[in-house]
């Protein structure tokens, strides 16, 4: 009777008859209850926002944590993920589980705490489990966050964060597990504030008042910034330390930890970590070999200021004490081999103003030598006049030009024999997405097998798209159907079309077709690819097709029109019908550019006799047209193109096909686009191929966006055109440029690699993309700071002559816009660092000769980096080549 009273008092929601019913229960009557608790829990997860569900949880919630006799059952109920939003308070669960014994309590308290953070268990129910256990607080992330959170939310009229501090007996053991915890510092972080009231403030506090140990705490500190982390992290922990503010005994006790931080450490941590030893140096607290071991890793740092920073510091103790030389010049000399010729420079007079304190024959000096090596060509004479080294002095050769190897096209292997097989490789496609060629293979084998035996093929791919999302819906219902209508999804309506989990009941969903004038700018290749995807979903189900006629063979997407022949023969030679689609995108990856072999196939394809042998022949006899006419537009502070009618798109293509032979415009589409962030992409080049141009027209817009708008991921695809086939046009060589002034440095890599790839194919053309830098830099649609990140990066790999035949075209432009007087005006931001690098690549690839308004720039007032850099340029553009 008390287990149907508690039923039904946890069914109507009545949390207070529940507890009631609870007390007193004995535990043979409490696990009597627990079977049918377990049901209506069943019940409630197949409703989880009905109104009802939500009333029951929290009664619910009591009653299962009270029924449940072992710790580990209560803990897993208590933490439920379905009954998360809608759980008991903690003072209704304290009472049911009061009556416990304390080590049971203490065990589920243990239980919850060691739960993750996500589980949301109410700090409350964890402290006060604690409290009725009277065990020792647990020091899990859940427990310790909670402890955090429950302090700082103490608000006024509770004293300030210290004197609540003062008041909690766990305090220290708290701090030191939040010390111990990877993620809790950039997870409550936040919470630390500023100010008098502050947690640093409250514990730098505590711990001069010795409630906290001081050697701890610094010790702690310190232990966090050597173990790294994200900067935010680091940061909580270097205010924290700043703030206990070590005293002079303290620091010079840790020194090989600060010189380990500034050599290694987050930008922010090193800079402390410098100005600490820095300090220690001066004070003469630190030896000369412990300053030339910290120069040594500070020197090889990127961050400029550090460097400079570091070079002051050795500046100051060379001055002060010149017998210093023999052991600190070596230590400066590290930098001679510095990304930055600035910094390079700079170390190098350094030395100039200090070797003479050097023995004419010295270790010393012949490091120095050693390390000069490493200076850019523009500075190594200088270093060779110092030294006496006359190698150094000798005019440098050129460097061999370095490009990555050319992409080869691949072949495709024939699609799996065995389901198995298949089943395998789909599976690796559908968490990897894959390339092109592994796409097309797989989605070959899955008409070859559906064909051939699709209750195997079925049995093969069950473990694979178990947990697909369309894999438990309704088959015919317009939920699942709606997805794929707007997006094949890969393989995944293939998939769902052979486990008859979407309605395929024609060549095309209804809302293309009814949609059919409503266009955007990725139209024109999209349509193509999703129709042949939905054509071979639906042949699938309602005539299976042998095989596929467009499947590529070479991993271009090209298609040898050999093999298109043999294809349309056992086509014929099974009666089967083609695929209006398939073989439509088979003719526009047939390779046209061998007319003799063309017009053999050709006589082969008309002997067939049937509809698509003659269009084959005609296609392949046809005169392939030039590229359709480019216009340029500059369109929202961006440049783009628009492309004329192509001239060789038959008005027999299947009409998803058309769009293909019409003008791109940019007006004449519709701004909504539903291929943002598509997936699909990778594969629009294979619609094409051997056209890349008509591709990177229509993603051009999306590429700007890298650099105009700062998004990221769309620069991506500039790899692909680069290796794709056909000519390198407007519009790749703008994308390029956009992608070389990306805002984030994936897409900058990607603009980097489509630069080198294009350069070792032969194909890139400098002076068009210098000038279309130019171009986007004065629409401010490019920066040139990050254009220069993206330049040094291609010259670092050392196609130098290439990267130098670009910025020819671009500095003009740049330069042009400097004022005739003041020592910075007029300069662009980000021009001296370009500089940089052309004068690099100038010196590393013996160009010569003379560059427009360079001269002018040399020859303004002052030291600036612009001056400078185009002193060094002038100078490597005038002087004598190597013999």
């Amino acid at each position: 009777m008390s287990a149907e009273a508690l039923l039904k008092a946890v069914r109507a929601g009545s949390t207070a008859r529940t507890v009631v019913l609870l007390d007193g229960m004995p535990d043979d009557e409490r696990r009597a209850c627990l079977p049918a608790l377990k049901e209506l829990r069943k019940e409630l997860r197949a409703a989880p926002w009905h109104a009802d569900t939500r009333a029951s949880y929290p009664a619910l919630h009591a009653a299962g944590a009270a029924c449940h006799t072992g710790a580990a059952g209560a803990a897993a109920w208590i933490a439920g993920a379905d009954m998360r939003w809608s759980t008991a308070p903690a003072e209704v669960l304290l009472h049911v589980l009061g009556d416990r014994e304390p080590d049971w309590l203490a065990d589920l308290a243990r239980r919850l705490a060691a739960r993750p953070v996500t589980s949301q268990i109410p700090f409350a129910l964890l402290s006060g489990l604690v409290g009725l256990a009277g065990c020792e607080v647990p020091t899990s992330d859940a427990y310790v966050r909670g402890w955090f959170e429950r302090i700082g939310a103490s608000w006024h009229g509770s004293g300030s964060m210290a004197a609540r501090l003062r008041q909690e007996p766990d305090v220290a053991r708290m701090i030191s597990a939040f010390f111990d915890s990877p993620q809790l510092a950039g997870e409550i972080g936040w919470m630390f504030g500023d100010g008098p009231d502050s947690w640093y403030s409250a514990l730098a506090a505590l711990t001069a008042e010795g409630a906290l140990g001081r050697a701890v705490m610094v010790d702690a500190c310190v232990a966090r910034l050597l173990r790294g982390g994200v900067p935010a992290d680091q940061r909580v922990f270097l205010r924290l330390l700043s703030h206990l503010a070590p005293t002079r005994d303290e620091e010079r006790e840790r020194t090989a930890d600060w010189t380990a931080l500034a050599c290694a450490a987050a930008p922010d941590v090193a800079f402390h970590a410098q100005s600490v030893l820095g300090a220690l140096a001066l004070d003469g607290e630190l030896t000369l070999d412990q300053l030339a071991e910290m120069s040594s890793g500070v020197l090889f740092r990127t961050e400029k200021k550090l460097v400079r920073a570091q070079l002051v510091l050795l500046g100051k103790m060379l001055r002060r004490d010149p017998c210093a030389s023999e052991v600190l010049l070596p230590a400066v000399a590290q930098a001679f081999g510095h990304e930055d010729t600035d910094v390079q420079e700079r170390a190098l007079k350094l030395v100039e103003r200090h070797a003479a304190a050097l023995p004419a024959a010295s270790e010393a000096r012949d490091e120095l030598a050693a390390l000069a090596a490493d200076l850019s060509p523009g500075l190594r004479p200088r270093a060779g006049r110092l030294l006496g080294d006359a190698a150094l002095c000798t005019a440098p050769a050129v460097h061999e030009e370095v490009l990555p190897a050319v992409p080869e096209p691949v072949r495709l292997a024939a699609a799996p024999e065995s389901a198995a097989e298949l089943a395998e490789e789909v599976s690796a496609l559908l968490v990897s997405e894959g390339d092109v060629a592994a796409f097309e293979r797989a989605l070959d084998g899955l008409v070859r097998h559906a064909h051939r035996d699709r209750e195997a093929l079925v049995e093969a791919l069950g473990p694979v798209v178990a947990r697909r999302w369309w894999r438990d819906a309704e088959p015919v219902y317009s939920a699942v159907n709606g997805p794929f209508g707007h997006a094949p999804q890969g393989l995944d309506l293939v998939l769902a079309a052979v486990f008859e989990q979407v309605r395929v009941d024609a060549p095309q969903p209804a809302a293309e077709r009814d949609t059919a004038e409503r266009n955007c700018r990725h139209s024109a290749l999209a349509r193509p690819f999703k129709a042949r995807l939905w054509e071979v979903a639906y042949r699938v189900r309602a005539e299976p097709l042998p095989f596929l006629l467009a499947t590529p063979t070479w991993s271009t997407g090209l298609l040898e029109p050999d093999e298109l022949v043999a294809r349309l023969t056992e086509y014929r030679r099974l009666d089967a019908r083609p695929g209006a689609a398939d073989f439509a995108q088979a003719l526009l990856r047939v390779r046209r550019d061998d007319p003799a072999a063309a017009a053999a196939t050709a006589v082969r394809a008309r002997a067939l006799g049937s509809p698509e042998g003659h269009r084959l022949a005609e296609w392949l006899t046809a005169e392939t047209p030039p590229l359709p006419t480019v216009r340029r537009r500059t369109q929202g502070g961006r440049v783009l193109v628009e492309l004329g009618e192509p001239d060789d798109f038959q008005s027999w293509l299947p009409q998803e096909f058309q769009l293909l032979g019409r003008p791109f415009s940019l007006f004449d589409h519709q701004w909504y686009c539903p291929h943002w962030g598509d997936t699909d992409q990778r594969h629009w080049l294979a619609v094409v191929p051997g056209r890349r141009e008509l591709v990177a027209a229509r993603v051009l817009n999306d590429i700007s966006t890298v650099a105009v708008n700062e998004s990221r991921g769309e620069g991506a695809i500039l790899p692909l055109l680069a290796e794709a086939d056909g000519i390198a046009g407007e519009a790749l060589h703008l994308g390029v440029a956009y992608g070389l002034g990306a805002r984030h440095p994936e897409d900058r890599l990607a603009a980097v690699d489509a630069l080198l790839v294009l350069a070792a194919r032969g194909q890139l053309d400098a002076g068009r993309l210098g000038a279309d830098l130019g171009e986007l830099v004065d629409l401010d649609a490019v920066k040139p700071s990050r254009l220069a990140d993206s330049i040094r990066t291609a010259a670092a790999t050392g196609a130098y002559a290439t990267v130098w035949s670009v910025l020819r075209a671009l500095l003009p432009t740049l330069l042009a816009g400097l004022s005739a007087e003041g020592p910075g005006a007029g300069a662009v931001r980000g021009l001296g660092d370009l500089l940089a690098v052309a004068a690099d690549c100038a010196e590393r690839s013996g160009a010569r000769g003379d560059l427009d308004h360079l001269s002018r720039a040399a020859e303004r007032r002052g030291s600036s980096r612009v001056v400078a850099q185009a002193r060094r340029l002038r100078t490597a553009l005038t002087q004598e080549a190597a013999a």
